[in-house]
């Protein structure tokens, strides 16, 4: 009989150690080491000593065909998984307490089974009678799905496998499922890797699609081990902001289409509501007319949106000036105020600046650079900036204003909303074409930028002299707003 092995596992990045400590040196992260039996995740009753079986290799060349998808329903739930879900295949859906992650798969659950197939649905954490009532309220009572309260996996596995398999089967959460083969509680890393590892292989060795729900960290990632990640086909991560009505799902890894691909929805009274135009909606509710705003063209996956960033540059009687951004990288905000008062003479040293993504959007790539000095500027010296145009661009250390990647799409989505002029980079120019019918402004450098709205800020205010244009370029230098 083997000997049990005790180690000390953190519960947020799976590293084991042989004694506890307070801190995981891995992941940083204080007290989440739990005292957990790594004797093995198979009992020595089940191994055995058989001879390993040969099998056949292949080669390279051969016939290849499309993965059949099962579609969802769900245009936007589609469009993140790359048209559907595909047989065998198991996606993990990750996101924040409350922002709608029952809702989406109770929706495409109910879709799928008024189209007549055979779907599942195993809760872990709530009751027969909770997801019903949910249903109710959401209008899809009448739908087929086979409801079960249920967290042991085996007994999952050997229900599941008896009659049809199921098209579609969605276990919320994986955190609540245990298993037999490991001796350790729910919801820690052994078993969350152990249940896992069961679920996925009835996946593939039935053909059955498989949604795991998980539950998200302090700072957003998904809890557990990180190799659980590895393991799936495709991992969702649901995004949004309690306040806001707008929930963005996005894809951070797919095994069968492609990753950064987003799913804008807009919570109801009765459950969340696609959005075929992202672009409006995010800006329906425009500050028009106000300094510090700047609408970004921007590109999430293969969907261009349009979406507003406002800025505010105020004096500071601190120290240490503050910087706070919502929706964007901080890295890449303290990037540009430097490039800023590097080359372009605009002192923010004695201001505070914030910086927000309207619509609780968040923006990864460097493209929203232009967009974000630009609004900066224009907080600063209190000018408008012009309400029909859009503004995409990275700007490097040295002030050029470098191109971007599908600059055509990020015009014709600018064009098709009512926006008249764009402001991108020099080289961009010749990408861009004449058939957005957009007015251009390609700029080389972000210094030519900044004059332009210092130019329009100083004839703001101050009319009696409307023609200095190197008077602001000073105020910049001796850090007046």
């Amino acid at each position: 009989m083997a000997k049990n092995t005790l180690s000390f596992v953190c519960q947020n990045c799976g590293a084991a150690y042989n004694r506890w400590q307070g801190k995981c040196e891995s992941c940083g992260e204080w007290n989440t080491l739990a005292e957990e039996d790594t004797t093995g995740s198979v009992p020595v009753s089940i191994r055995s000593k058989r001879k390993g079986r040969t099998f056949a290799l292949e080669s390279l060349s051969g016939k290849t065909q499309d993965a059949p998808r099962l579609s969802s329903g769900m245009t936007e739930l589609d469009r993140v998984t790359g048209g559907g879900f595909v047989r065998g295949s198991v996606l993990l859906v990750g996101g924040d307490p409350g922002i709608g992650k029952s809702t989406l798969l109770t929706q495409a659950t109910s879709l799928l089974a008024r189209a007549g197939h055979r779907v599942v649905y195993i809760s872990g954490e709530e009751a027969v009678a909770q997801v019903r009532l949910r249903a109710e309220r959401l209008g899809l009572s009448d739908a087929p799905v086979q409801l079960a309260a249920e967290t042991s996996v085996e007994d999952i596995v050997s229900t599941l496998s008896e009659g049809a398999v199921p098209r579609l089967i969605v276990i919320d959460s994986i955190q609540t499922m245990w298993t037999d083969t490991v001796e350790s509680a729910p919801g820690t890393v052994t078993q969350v890797r152990a249940s896992a590892q069961a679920l996925i292989r009835f996946a593939k060795r039935t053909g059955a699609a498989i949604i795991l729900v998980g539950h998200v960290t302090k700072d957003g990632q998904i809890a557990g081990p990180r190799v659980v990640e590895h393991m799936v086909d495709a991992v969702l991560s649901f995004e949004g902001e309690g306040s806001q009505q707008f929930r963005i799902l996005r894809a951070v890894k797919n095994r069968f289409g492609p990753t950064d691909e987003i799913g804008v929805f807009e919570m109801t009274g009765l459950g969340l509501r696609e959005v075929t135009n992202p672009s409006e909606l995010f800006l329906s509710e425009r500050d028009l007319g106000t300094p510090g705003t700047a609408v970004f063209a921007g590109i999430e996956g293969t969907r261009p949106v349009l979406v507003e960033l406002q800025a505010l540059v105020a004096p500071t009687s601190l120290g240490t000036p503050r910087r706070a951004v919502v929706g964007w990288d901080p890295s890449r905000l303290s990037m540009v105020l430097a490039v800023l008062e590097a080359h372009c003479g605009v002192k923010l040293s004695g201001h505070d600046v914030y910086l927000n993504v309207a619509g609780g959007l968040r923006i990864h790539e460097p493209a929203a650079d232009l967009a974000a000095a630009a609004a900066l500027v224009s907080s600063l010296v209190n000018a408008q900036l012009p309400t029909d145009a859009v503004y995409f661009g990275e700007i490097s250390l040295s002030g050029v204003v470098r191109p971007v990647a599908q600059t055509p799409a990020r015009l014709k989505e600018a064009a098709k909303l009512g926006f008249q002029r764009a402001v991108l980079p020099e080289s961009a120019r010749g990408e861009a074409g004449g058939d957005a019918g957009l007015s251009l402004n390609a700029i080389n450098s972000l210094t030519t930028l900044v004059a332009e709205i210092a130019a329009r800020g100083s004839r703001r205010g101050d009319s009696s002299a409307p023609a200095e244009k190197n008077a602001t370029p000073a105020r910049f230098r001796r850090g007046e707003g």
